[in-house]
């Protein structure tokens, strides 16, 4: 149960609930961090944990109390998303027909695997590493990567590339930007200024869409 509240508190203030359990655990964290990344990337039916944020918070966190060691924590979390990303393609490999038969697992319905399979259509192979910073749309990539045509080899090469991107990218950002003042006094405002900028990608994709359907 634990656990559980500590999710619902990152949702909410990741910064003030991450520096809360490290308070409580110390290095045990790096474990939970690992799982999270893990589940978010590996778990399709999981796609609503706060990968963003919660790297963002990990950033400020290793600048500001030294209780996160950023360059211990940046290939940890690598390995996670990489662990997740590939147990998530062999799920959609495998079992992509019983998936795609329900109509919702948990958050995930079949209308976010549908909009996931019309991105590759139109991106190819660079959708694995432009979905690194799309929530939800992270979580689905790997999975129609696989129950697609995509040869595990070319997927391999983009989702290094992704994992290595997204994670060095946005903990940098908060490693780098954590010790200023207005950052510090507006963190829950710069979350939402990176959630809303995460998800402009599928916001534009709608958009798009629905002007084309009033066209034709």
């Amino acid at each position: 149960m634990e656990i559980v509240h500590f999710l619902l508190d990152l949702l909410k203030n990741p910064l003030e609930a991450l520096n809360g359990f490290i308070q409580d655990h110390g290095t045990f964290t790096y474990a939970v961090l690992f799982l999270i990344i893990f589940v978010e990337t590996g778990l399709i039916a999981m796609p609503l944990l706060p990968g963003d944020s919660l790297l963002f918070a990990v950033g400020v966190i290793a600048a500001t109390t030294g209780k996160i060691d950023v360059w211990f924590v940046i290939p940890l979390l690598i390995g996670a998303a990489l662990l997740g990303d590939n147990v998530n393609y062999f799920v959609g490999k495998y079992f992509s027909d019983f998936i795609k038969s329900k109509d919702k697992i948990l958050f995930l319905k079949r209308e976010h695997i549908t909009k996931t399979e019309e991105f590759y259509e139109k991106n190819g192979g660079k959708t694995v590493i432009m979905a690194r910073f799309v929530p939800i749309v992270r979580t689905v990539a790997p999975f129609v990567a696989g129950a697609g045509s995509m040869k595990y080899p070319r997927y391999i090469l983009f989702c290094v590339v992704g994992a290595i991107l997204w994670v060095t990218s946005i903990t940098l950002l908060g490693y780098f930007l954590g010790t200023n003042e207005v950052i510090k006094q507006n963190f829950e405002k710069v979350v939402l200024g990176i959630v809303a900028f995460s998800v402009l990608p599928m916001v534009f994709g709608y958009l798009k869409a629905k002007f084309a359907r009033k066209a034709a």
